[in-house]
């Protein structure tokens, strides 16, 4: 198994992409801390993954607020006793164009998807240092690499920060063997694409621009979170990696 005995902990895992994650990790092994603030969805999670045979914890988390992420830190370490990965998939996307964007939603969106990867890798670093290094996953986008045309600038703000947190953190860190890596998904076939790529016009904008003539599974994210997660990583630091199909090449 590729994660046997390590300990992960997934923030926006409750369902969607982050489940996905949280699933991967565990067939492979891992102990896996679903982290998320809607407890009905994470527990449900946790549930099915120790029905399969496989460890994970719920524990409530509000990614915009350091004495969250200071209880959640404190449960990992009440059950397991240290934390070897940190995936950082919590964000949210308010789709308002930089003229229309109002301040509040603004502020949301910097809370949440650059803020709270920022508390995460601040409270996680001590837990990894202490257990001799680990891999920290930022889940970026395509609009962390370039400017997407169907795309809002704020939600490209939020992503282009988080990739250029990835690389100050990989290099700081990499003395105490802490790898901090990004990736950078195009569209993902979650719940939410599947209704909005049943618009053909936005179906076609979706799939034409994806050279190998599709868009992302939430498997092909997983399963370049687990590699980056694993010792077969262990040289990959400060790299912004996408899966998207060949986009961000054209």
């Amino acid at each position: 198994m590729r994660l046997k005995n390590k300990v992960a902990l997934i923030t926006g895992a409750a369902q969607g992409l982050g489940a996905a994650i949280a699933k991967r990790f565990a067939e492979e092994g891992a102990t896996v801390f679903i982290c998320d603030n809607n407890a009905e969805a994470g527990n449900k999670t946790a549930a099915e993954i120790k029905n399969g045979n496989g460890k994970a914890f719920f524990q409530p988390l509000d990614v915009t607020k350091e004495a969250s992420w200071i209880a959640a830190m404190a449960f990992v370490v009440e059950n397991c006793d240290h934390l070897d990965v940190l995936v950082n998939n919590a964000g949210i996307n308010i789709r308002e164009t930089v003229e229309e964007m109002k301040e509040e939603n603004l502020d949301t969106m910097l809370a949440v998807n650059v803020k709270g990867p920022f508390m995460g890798i601040k409270h996680a670093i001590p837990l990894m240092r202490k257990a001799g290094g680990g891999s920290i996953i930022n889940m970026s986008s395509i609009c962390g690499l370039i400017g997407h045309k169907y795309t809002t600038e704020a939600y490209t703000v939020t992503k282009g920060a988080l990739t250029l947190m990835t690389k100050s953190v990989g290099v700081r860190y990499a003395k105490d063997n802490i790898r901090c890596n990004s990736i950078h998904p195009c569209t993902v076939n979650t719940p939410y694409a599947q209704v909005f790529m049943q618009d053909p016009k936005k179906r076609e904008e979706r799939l034409g621009e994806v050279p190998l003539g599709r868009i992302a599974t939430e498997l092909d994210v997983a399963n370049a979170a687990l590699y980056l997660a694993s010792d077969e990583a262990s040289f990959i630091n400060g790299v912004a990696l996408p899966v998207d199909g060949g986009l961000t090449a054209c």
